[in-house]
């Protein structure tokens, strides 16, 4: 009586899939990271319990610090170039485009120096969105 071996199966991992998974995600990281809109000039939230985070492709960030510097889009202004810089920024949009205004304003500002920033905002027609920070 012969007793036959039997050929001994060596375990192998297919790993051809996963350079495609890698990529994908690669890619996903890639395009999420350049969506992000980092904000560069410090400002103190104020806190709200209905805020929501919102992503908007084309938008214009008014910032106004606690002592009240104007900026708009990291290009620091004085107030009375709020509206002429506005003013240019959509008049040089396209017929598709829809510009928002994203409103950064310190929480110790009084209220009427973010209504006149709103005010040059429905002068000119715009949207105007007020940032505020998730109470916790």
């Amino acid at each position: 009586m012969k007793i036959e071996r039997r050929k001994t199966r060596s375990a192998e991992v297919y790993t051809s899939s996963l350079n495609d998974i890698m990529f994908f995600l690669l890619l996903f990281f890639l395009i999420i990271s350049t969506m992000v809109t980092p904000a560069a000039i410090r400002v103190v939230l104020p806190k709200s319990a209905t805020s929501e985070n919102v992503l908007i492709k084309k938008s214009i960030i008014v910032y106004i610090t606690a002592d009240r510097q104007y900026a708009i889009d990291d290009q620091a202004v004085t107030f009375d170039e709020i509206e002429p810089l506005l003013a240019a920024k959509l008049a040089s949009k396209a017929e598709n485009e829809e510009f928002n205004v994203l409103l950064q304003a310190d929480k110790t500002l009084t209220i009427q120096d973010v209504i006149d920033v709103i005010d040059i905002g429905n002068k000119l027609q715009v949207k105007m969105a007020l940032f505020t920070e998730k109470d916790k």
